[in-house]
């Protein structure tokens, strides 16, 4: 029974931090968009957002589209 307690403490806890990052990096995305990738800390966000969806495939909208019809499906 302890057990269950932590287990959905730690996945409390986990939801409030995603919570504060998800719009943090959505935030750092457009300011790296607007500002340029030589930014400090929004243009590293901004460098790595690149490099995962170039690794999602040579298209890289197709990728980002992908990606967003996955997550709205996920959130469902």
């Amino acid at each position: 029974m302890d057990f269950n307690l932590t287990l959905k403490g730690i996945q409390t806890f986990i939801w409030k931090v995603n919570g504060v990052l998800i719009p943090l990096v959505s935030v750092s995305l457009l300011l790296g968009i607007i500002f340029g990738p030589t930014t400090p800390f929004v243009g590293d966000v901004y460098t790595n957002v690149a490099a995962i969806i170039k690794m999602l495939g040579e298209d890289g909208l197709l990728a980002l589209i992908s990606v967003v019809i996955i997550l709205a499906y996920l959130k469902k």
